[in-house]
């Protein structure tokens, strides 16, 4: 369709196909009034508050703006006499209805500009009844008192984030938005992603904490707002953060790549833990008479009788010197470090940087190896490459999603909106995964199977492409080997005998199979319920298996996506922090490629791969490593095995430890170094989708608390390494210079582009967001199909422990939950740690909803509070792992996938029982 020409206000302008005359109007700079039209991605225009109308030539009544598109020819006047009066009217009808400006939710909002910009300032018309308020959500307050039923929340909460949690209700002047059926907002289903007052014209509703103590009218105005990048999950969502005297006050999502403007929970309103009381804020030292294994208190309260407060001479000088005396003793075997996949691609540079060039070993690793380092192994084999192939956004494109092992509605909410709209736009949606989730009321099959059997599940699918011929025969013979082993190998993985394995049934497999190979564009996405497996690489291996053999790989809506779980993990592990590649993932094993370093780093280097997350925690027990640099990580919640994890920490003779809070790891650490948080550093970030973005400073460093990277090379040069970095951008092209896949992505690019996918093929194109449309990053360019074959959980149930415990995250908490734990928002949510079981288990164990139970296995026991959840499937149980009063760590199994050095966090034995406090009360 060609463009339309037609005459708004007397000059000839030209829409393009689809635009409303709204938008043009705002492309040549004419402002027209809006309330129920919200501009931004995902919105769809309703045409309901009749305050954009304009006068069209010839026509009797006005026409709404936002949802009349112009015809050739058509001639528009927006001031007109008419159309003035008309919108005035409706600025007076509503403005009857609002409360007074010194006692609205919000003086500035949308309406207050719009009706000063109009000259309405009062209204003739009598006030309507006021709507009781509502505050009964921990985050947002409903005053529907400020409410002009325009149903952009509806929309918001509908169709953007596809949550289904606000509807309308009644009709005429009693409309009125109502959450799930008119229950109070803190009690409905509400995910809190705060779109809905992120998209309110008038503040009916509203971020409590910018209101007063009545949450009533709005007390805090920002000072200044700064463009970042969100702290938490790998989806990189794009920030505007609002600062008043030096605090973050609130966040608004930004119109990126990833997001498009949207927020979830924890973006929107888990800024707060920056300013915690509770933030380090000193350097410390451990007193010489408080011994390592000293009980964790889990408060600052007592930490000074812990720890002294030091100068920053000293513990940087105590912090270099015990390494280096466990150097000069032991070698490089008796050193490792853990860096962070919180900390920017820079800080990952040079913290890896510093234990292969410092101490020459590549005992340097990072929570990849908790999370997807089976995933990257995997797909390292297949293809080359351990990022994704396309972005999570490629559902737009997509015929037929796949989402296993992963909740992204919890882990990665704003990737699930794309996920949902698809699915509602008619994308065929399958998810698996052994508990049912919310995402399978959007799906054409959920398979809940059975825990510890995806191998069983994904060869039956593959057993059916390859014996009814679905394959790409085509495609294969171009760019795929392994493919006549594969057949082989399937040929006994009928759907028939894996039904009873893996409980799905074999019509349902079949269908599935069909339904992926045969759509004319299909993509994967998965998560740690794939990897964290000792056969999470044979999962990934079927995964990638399924795309080669279909040919479903390298066109947009295709592909395979592991969704990253921390916000830079990808980032961390591109830059090496991992302890057998230096970045880019290229091996410390091959000669070229180390002399490559050695020269530029001017030190021989180790051509040993170093030991992993679990394997230096077993070293040290061992004898071997006897000193550690940890930045930014808490191994002492995160690694399996708690009891085993924390008595190798404390049996260090020499720890620093460099972080934000006391954490769990802290109160080992014989130095600890006051860091810095996200919002208080310049650095870049790395998302899932390959997005590399630039994360700035919004607020000072609390107290005497330095910038990460400054921290880095403050010890490399008490080493002797002689660094000088002039900031961050001399790091990130230092980094760059070592780097093919960011190549031709500058620092000056990032700034002027805000973001750029890698790789990019030259520094003034776009990036690939879809790869491997020719070939493969492979030494001969070809995909390799690795068959796999039936390989049991480590530890499956018996009498003693009959139940399977699996763990993982929750929606309002994040990892070990040292930032989100500090949370206020998110800590009201969710305060305390629980076990979810199966309505029926819990009656047949004679147990109750709410009490407090202990969950154990043959690691150790943990005592929280029993909840009721009918997504968890009968004979299993579910721990969040972020609550340090009850560390799930503690109970899970430390046995490691062989290839990608990962332990099985997903699959162990346990039972529960009453907790014996409870029992002696009663």
């Amino acid at each position: 369709m060609s463009n339309i020409t037609f005459s708004l206000d007397g000059k000839t302008v030209t829409a393009e196909d689809g635009e409303t005359i709204w938008q043009v109007a705002k492309r040549e700079g004419v402002g027209i009034p809006h309330l129920c039209h919200k501009d931004a991605p995902g919105y769809r225009s309703d045409g309901n508050c009749r305050a954009c109308m304009v006068d069209i030539e010839g026509e009797r009544t006005l026409a709404a703006s936002c949802i009349r598109t112009p015809s050739e020819g058509m001639v528009v006047q927006t001031a007109t006499e008419r159309a003035s009066k008309a919108r005035e009217m409706v600025f007076e009808l509503l403005a009857s209805d609002q409360p007074s400006r010194d006692q609205h939710p919000d003086p500035q909002s949308d309406f207050f500009k719009w009706s000063d910009a109009i000259g309405v300032t009062s209204s003739r018309f009598a006030p309507c009844e006021k709507p009781a308020q509502d505050v009964s959500h921990p985050a947002i307050a409903v005053n529907l008192d400020a409410c002009i039923a325009c149903n952009l929340c509806e929309r918001a909460c509908r169709e953007v984030q596809v949550n289904d949690v606000i509807g309308m209700a009644d009709r005429g002047s009693h409309t009125t938005p109502v959450f799930d059926l008119a229950d109070p907002m803190g009690l409905s289903t509400c995910v809190a992603c705060g779109e809905c007052v992120s998209a309110c014209p008038t503040g009916a509703l509203m971020e409590k904490s910018l209101l007063d103590a009545d949450a009533k009218t709005r007390e805090v105005y920002a000072d200044k707002t700064i463009d970042s990048v969100c702290p938490f999950c790998g989806v990189g969502c794009l920030t505007s953060v609002s600062v008043k005297d030096g605090k973050v006050v609130s966040v608004e999502g930004r119109n990126g790549p990833a997001n498009e403007n949207r927020l979830c929970v924890k973006g929107r309103f888990g800024f707060d833990y920056v300013s915690s009381p509770e933030r380090l804020t000193k350097p410390l030292v451990r007193r010489d008479d408080a011994p390592k294994d000293v009980g964790i208190s889990l408060t600052i309260d007592n930490y000074l009788e812990v720890f002294r407060e030091a100068s920053w001479d000293e513990a940087l000088d105590r912090a270099a010197i015990g390494l280096k005396a466990t150097f000069e003793t032991k070698g490089g075997a008796g050193i490792a470090g853990f860096g962070s996949a919180k900390g920017s691609n820079e800080e990952a540079y040079l913290f890896q940087k510093l234990i292969r060039q410092g101490f020459q070993t590549n005992n340097v690793d990072h929570c990849t190896r908790l999370c997807h380092a089976s995933s990257v192994a995997a797909l390292m084999e297949g293809i080359g490459s351990g990022a994704v192939t396309a972005p999570f956004n490629a559902a737009e494109d997509a015929d037929c999603m796949i989402v296993i092992g992963a909740r992204p509605e919890q882990n990665h909410p704003v990737a699930a909106t794309y996920i949902k709209q698809a699915a509602k736009n008619g994308t065929k949606l399958i998810v698996m995964d052994p508990r049912g989730q919310g995402l399978m009321r959007h799906a054409d099959y959920g398979l809940k199977f059975k825990p510890g059997t995806d191998v069983a599940m994904l060869n039956a699918i593959l057993n059916v492409i390859v014996t009814e011929k679905l394959y790409d025969e085509q495609y294969i013979a171009a760019h795929v080997d392994g493919f006549e082993a594969l057949k082989e190998k399937i040929q006994d993985f009928t759907p028939e005998a894996m039904e009873p394995v893996c409980g799905i049934d074999a019509g349902t497999l079949r269908e599935v199979a069909r339904l992926y190979a045969t759509s004319p564009r299909s993509i994967i996405y998965w998560g740690m319920g794939v990897s964290q497996h000792v056969h999470g690489t044979d999962n990934v291996r079927c995964l990638i298996a399924m795309a080669l053999t279909t040919g479903q790989i390298g066109r947009p809506g295709t592909g395979l996506h592991p969704l990253r779980g921390q916000n830079n993990v990808q980032g961390a592990s591109d830059a090496g922090l991992i302890p057998m590649v230096f970045p880019d993932y290229r091996s410390v094993e091959n000669v070229d490629i180390r002399a490559e370093y050695e020269d530029a780093w001017g030190r021989t280097l180790d051509p040993v791969r170093g030991l992993t997350v679990v394997e230096i925690m077993d070293d040290i027990l061992a004898g071997g490593i006897e000193a550690m640099y940890i930045q930014g990580e808490n191994p002492a919640m995160s690694d399996p095995d708690q009891n085993h994890a924390r008595k190798a920490l404390s049996s260090l003779k020499h720890l620093v430890v460099q972080d934000i809070f006391l954490t769990e790891t802290a109160w080992h650490a014989d130095v600890i170094l006051p860091a810095s948080a996200h919002a208080e550093k310049l650095g870049t970030y790395t998302n899932t989708n390959r997005q590399v973005q630039i994360g700035r400073p919004c607020v000072p460093m609390p107290g005497e608390a330095r910038a990460d990277w400054e921290l880095i090379i403050a010890i490399a040069n008490r080493l002797g390494l002689d660094w000088s970095y002039d900031g961050v951008p001399a790091i990130y092209e230092e980094m760059r210079s070592h780097m093919a896949s960011i190549q031709n992505i500058s620092w000056e690019r990032l700034e002027r582009e805000g973001t750029v996918t890698y790789p990019a093929d030259s520094p003034d194109k776009p990036g690939n967001e879809i790869l491997f449309g020719q070939s493969f990053p492979t030494a001969d360019g070809r995909g390799k199909i690795v068959p796999t074959d039936l390989v049991p959980p480590d530890e499956t149930p018996d009498a003693d422990f009959p139940m399977v415990l699996t763990t993982g995250r929750m929606l309002e908490h994040w990892h070990t939950g040292a930032m989100t734990r500090r949370a206020a928002v998110l800590d009201a949510i969710e305060p305390e740690p629980v076990v979810s079981m199966n309505p029926r288990d819990i009656k047949l164990q004679g147990l109750e909803i709410g009490q407090q139970v202990t969950v154990e296995t043959r690691r150790g026991a943990i005592t929280l509070t029993l909840r009721a959840d009918r997504d968890v499937s009968t004979g299993m149980m579910f721990v969040p792992f972020c609550f340090y009063e009850a560390p799930a760590n503690f109970l899970t199994n430390p046995q490691l996938d062989p290839f990608g050095k990962i332990p099985e966090f997903k699959f162990c034995a346990a039972r529960i029982s009453a907790a014996e406090h409870q029992e002696a009360a009663e």
